[in-house]
């Protein structure tokens, strides 16, 4: 978000910037809360969800590191449209809405930026919709990992297996619980575990608790596209 900014408008940013610490299950905001702000992961990782009147969770984003969340209702001036909880012990930086209304007044190259990071959140919620409503479980599970092997990509955390064989195989670590990916796919927990296993069994993958290695990608793609 705030890359190619120059030093005096970084040293702004980190002028209105405020620490939070969150202990795992702790509500960050609810859904209807004022958008008083916007968070960026320090460190953790945080789920962005709604619940049902009937109690079913559907989880829309699961943030780790670097990654912000809650920018819409800054823009709108309306309030957070979704809940916000941290899943593991959780570092947040928090940019109070009317301090960073002002920088960005000042600072148009700001706005653009966000305008890129508000696009890709876009293009995510559009591949989420496909992914759930014209996608069976396998094809969804497998869109994932490719974008988990992306993501760690970009964040050069793409190891290679020592164990393994074959000196192209990644490695990606699921960064949710089993539990929690099934919320992300809306499935179940064990339609989540049969995959893994069918996944396993076809040499498509091979899982060791949450570290997943692909050994075959293009079957994996192949998956994804099905």
């Amino acid at each position: 978000m705030f890359e190619g900014l120059k030093p005096a408008y970084l040293n702004s940013i980190a002028a209105i910037a405020k620490k939070r610490s969150c202990k795992k299950g702790e509500t960050i905001f609810n859904e209807g809360d004022e958008g008083n702000g916007f968070y960026v992961v320090e460190q953790g990782t945080v789920k962005i969800f709604k619940t049902s009147f009937g109690g079913k969770e559907q989880i829309f984003h699961i943030y780790g590191p670097g990654k912000p969340f809650g920018e819409v209702p800054v823009f709108t001036g309306k309030d957070f449209p979704a809940s916000a909880v941290a899943i593991s012990n959780t570092e947040l930086i928090f940019f109070p809405r009317n301090d960073f209304i002002s920088l960005i007044t000042d600072n148009p190259s700001l706005a653009l930026n966000i305008l890129a990071v508000l696009s890709m959140r876009l293009h995510q919620f559009t591949v989420m919709v496909e992914n759930l409503a014209l996608k069976e479980v396998p094809a969804r599970l497998a869109s994932y990992l490719l974008i988990l092997v992306n993501e760690q990509e970009q964040n050069n955390h793409i190891v290679k297996h020592k164990s393994s064989i074959a000196s192209h195989n990644l490695v990606v670590t699921l960064p949710v619980s089993k539990n929690q990916l099934a919320g992300l796919l809306g499935t179940t927990p064990e339609t989540i575990s049969r995959v893994f296993a069918k996944f396993a069994n076809d040499e498509i993958i091979e899982i060791d608790r949450n570290v997943v290695t692909i050994i075959d990608i293009e079957q994996l793609a192949e998956a994804a596209q099905q």
